[in-house]
């Protein structure tokens, strides 16, 4: 009977623990630099983006360009390959550097690739549908000059016991262009460097 009446007291306190235990949010600020496992987050991107957009846009022969056409470049943003040893979304990245270059006012930007195909349906469609004062005209898009291009790598130093570890991020950027296949800007970002404490051996 004592066993029984355990046993019971014992149900009875895991489902008394699971009641009382919650989940808590708490909402911080976009901007606010949160680094909860060590590994790559929201502020890297920022920070990453920021300097090797500010970086490319300020080098003297994307001004070049510029000049010589009478107008702002146009841009591109091509593949950045994940060659980490960790799981990187780097359409982020690539969207990021899109959204940097277009709000510089320092340069133009034609849809992606992978955006394309939907807006040359769409046009295509309107041959059919749309009428002839609306329907926007085939083989009449903007031409890009540049693309650009890049990879995440990462340089992991651990400890001998295994219990702490140094992350590096290497981010580099190529600045091609299209039509001569010349690499007008080359950038690298390693400003991202993280010391990681566990008290586990895994890292």
């Amino acid at each position: 009977m004592q066993k029984t009446l355990a046993i019971a007291a014992a149900a009875l306190a895991v489902i008394f623990a699971a009641s009382c235990a919650t989940t808590s949010v708490t909402r911080v600020d976009s901007s606010t630099q949160t680094d909860l496992s060590g590994y790559w987050n929201d502020t890297d991107v920022r920070i990453v983006c920021e300097s090797l957009i500010n970086d490319c846009l300020e080098s003297p022969r994307v001004a070049q360009t510029a000049q010589k056409k009478k107008a702002l470049p146009v841009f591109i943003v091509g593949t950045f390959r994940n060659d980490s040893d960790e799981h990187i979304d780097t359409t982020i990245i690539s969207k990021k550097m899109e959204s940097a270059i277009i709000n510089s006012g320092k340069a133009d930007f034609v849809a992606s690739s992978a955006e394309r195909g939907e807006i040359r349906d769409e046009r295509q469609e309107q041959q059919s549908f749309a009428s002839e004062e609306t329907a926007k005209a085939l083989a009449n898009e903007t031409g890009a000059d540049f693309i650009l291009i890049g990879a995440v790598k990462t340089i992991v130093d651990r400890a001998a016991n295994g219990k702490t570890a140094t992350r590096t991020y290497y981010v580099t950027a190529e600045l091609i262009d299209i039509e001569t296949n010349k690499k007008i800007w080359v950038g690298e970002n390693d400003e991202i460097k993280k010391v990681i404490k566990t008290p586990s051996a895994r890292l």
